[in-house]
């Protein structure tokens, strides 16, 4: 027997309901019953959307790890580094991938109890008899709302969650090669791009990073962008597309970032880098 799509279990509804309206409790029991299984096998598989998670995240990782390319967001790192802490690493996209396949499914959840709440809360409203002022095409059109644009909104999850996989893996490199500040980058500029206005202000702006190597002696004090953890992090807010490039050397910091101690810290270096040349 063939399964019928979700759209005619919902035009089959509707026409019920405008017929006999809201008579019984077992009608509307009924029909939630029929649109949630058909709007259940209307999506993709859970494992089909798990493998497509699982892929897209992998291909990130191997990007940004196996082929090195987060180093360009780390000058100074050096490729051993990477290496030490790949298994940390790989950890973090398995913890990423679990997390997400998750939240998919909780998101589908709640997209198809939304769409039982508006069919229920149509369905109420019709008299018992039924009624002929019904605009059924609207009807369908607005109880579905959530279920068509599921798809859309799962593309956009497993997006989000790939930045922020990208942010963490560069969070963790960072805090493991002694970056000591991030100069905030966003896409603001990008045709198109939603970007929140106080992203874009901060784009091209250094923060220091509270407990770095250089603070902890005492080089380098707040700078008018403040320390990193005043602001939310980059990729932490629900499809934020800014990224960090990680600072690690004091000669990359602007002099009012500088303590005195610092400065002098780095005319000696550049001192005994002239005397090498």
């Amino acid at each position: 027997m063939t399964r019928r799509s979700y759209f005619d279990v919902l035009t089959a509804a509707v026409a019920d309901l405008t017929t006999h309206g809201f008579d019984s409790s077992e009608r509307l029991e009924y029909w939630e019953k029929q649109l949630r299984d058909s709007a259940e096998a209307s999506m993709a598989s859970t494992h089909q959307m798990q493998e497509m998670l699982r892929s897209g995240l992998t291909m990130i990782y191997r990007r940004m790890v196996e082929s090195e390319g987060a180093l360009k967001h780390h000058p100074g790192v050096s490729r051993f580094t990477l290496q030490k802490i790949a298994p940390r690493l790989r950890n973090e996209l398995d913890r990423r991938i679990m997390a997400s396949a998750q939240l998919i499914r909780l998101n589908r959840r709640q997209t198809i109890e939304k769409t039982l709440q508006r069919f229920a809360g149509w369905a109420t409203s019709i008299p018992k008899g039924g009624t002929k002022a019904t605009d059924k095409v609207k009807t369908k059109t607005d109880i579905a709302k959530s279920l068509r644009s599921a798809p859309f909104e799962e593309r956009r999850v497993l997006i989000d969650q790939g930045h922020k996989l990208t942010a963490s893996i560069n969070e963790i490199i960072a805090s493991d090669g002694g970056a000591i500040a991030i100069r905030w980058r966003s896409h603001w500029r990008q045709s198109g791009y939603n970007y929140r206005p106080d992203h874009k202000e901060r784009d091209g702006k250094i923060y220091l990073i509270r407990g770095s190597w250089a603070s902890k002696a005492g080089l380098v004090k707040r700078g008018p962008a403040g320390y990193y953890d005043e602001v939310t992090a980059v990729a932490e807010e629900p499809f934020c597309r800014c990224f960090a490039v990680y600072l690690y050397a004091l000669r990359d910091l602007p002099e009012d970032m500088l303590t005195p101690k610092g400065k002098a810290e780095l005319e000696r270096v550049r001192a005994q880098i002239a005397g090498m040349t």
